[in-house]
């Protein structure tokens, strides 16, 4: 007989993280999807934002962009997973670093990824680098929360260990004492790992020992909520109305709020957010890197100064009158 869960205990839904498998052993995975569908909308995004004339760009340059956008999300995020969260791992098996299917992109290198980019960009299509900036800053939250959904899905990046005072905890069979019960500790890959957990599922392996797992908060849930959604309608809120009352900001203000709005929300989910286990031990079970910071709050001091800045600047620019003409000829 399974161990009984809580009534209002939501369980951990059953959904491959690979959304299709192809010949040659080729997968199209949740993650990679999730992607696709943030970029897209980032670039339908921006397309809108080049044809109302707020960024100076020609619409027919926004595959241009996205295409090195992309480029510098993947390139920076992986770089910024290996030189702030797993570096020792890297120098030991350096094949690794090509396996970004496997997971292990950090959200502050690919911002700095895309930073690079924009400006490589701006050089390139002669665009203001700053409004630029805040067209990026309108364009990305969709894959915020496209890819935490993903992350969920993947059961991975999991929250810090609760109780059942918190109705929506979920049971992760990724936990570290579900892998230790379901024999997938051991397994070689990820996919191995996925498979045994499938396998548990149909067998009721899992239904019989869930209850023995650890409740976490669904941190990838609030990240993606917060970051993405609510942090996306706040700048959107803040695009529609500068707009109607005609109001002028200075190029950088809303890429300021969504540096600042991003981190200061960061550091606080941190709090629910399992620290990496290369971060703990025994001593020190939060996982700090600075002071009492975790890495995610100590990366995100450099995104809340950068945003005070420029929200600071914008506001001290702050006029009404009819909105500057920036766009370019058409």
């Amino acid at each position: 007989m399974p161990a009984p869960l809580g009534l209002i205990e939501i369980p951990f839904p059953r959904i491959d993280p690979v959304a299709l498998e192809l010949p040659g052993g080729l997968a199209i995975r949740w993650y990679g999807i999730a992607f696709m569908l943030g970029f897209f909308a980032g670039y339908l995004l921006m397309r809108k934002m080049a044809r109302d004339g707020y960024v100076p760009m020609e619409q027919d340059s926004v595959g241009d962009l996205l295409f090195m956008f992309i480029l510098g999300v993947i390139l920076g995020g992986r770089l910024g997973y290996i030189l702030f969260y797993d570096f020792p791992t890297f120098v030991a098996n350096p094949a690794r670093i090509i396996r970004i299917w496997e997971g292990g992109l950090a959200f502050h290198g690919g911002l700095l990824g895309a930073l690079t980019a924009g400006w490589w960009f701006s050089r390139k299509h002669k665009v203001p680098f700053l409004r630029l900036g805040d067209g990026l800053a309108l364009a990305v939250p969709p894959a915020i929360l496209t890819v935490r959904i993903a992350n969920f899905i993947n059961g991975e990046l999991y929250g810090r260990v609760t109780t059942d005072a918190v109705p929506w905890a979920v049971r992760f069979p990724t936990d570290p004492v579900a892998a230790r019960l379901l024999g997938t500790a051991g397994a070689g890959s990820m996919r191995e790992r996925e498979l045994l957990i499938e396998q548990a599922y149909r067998t009721g392996l899992w239904d019989q020992v869930q209850a023995q797992v650890p409740l976490r908060h669904p941190s990838q849930l609030y990240e993606g909520l917060a970051e993405g959604l609510v942090l996306g309608l706040v700048l959107w809120g803040l695009y529609a109305w500068i707009h109607k009352r005609g109001i002028r900001l200075a190029p950088g203000t809303l890429g300021g709020v969504f540096m600042l709005g991003y981190g200061l929300i960061r550091s606080f989910l941190e709090l629910f957010r399992q620290p990496d286990a290369q971060f703990t031990d025994a001593g020190d079970p939060v996982g700090t890197v600075l002071g009492p910071l975790t890495m995610g709050q100590t990366l995100s001091l450099g995104m809340i100064a950068v945003g005070i800045f420029f929200v600071v600047r914008g506001l001290r620019a702050l006029r009404h009158g009819p909105p500057p003409v920036d766009a370019v000829s058409r």
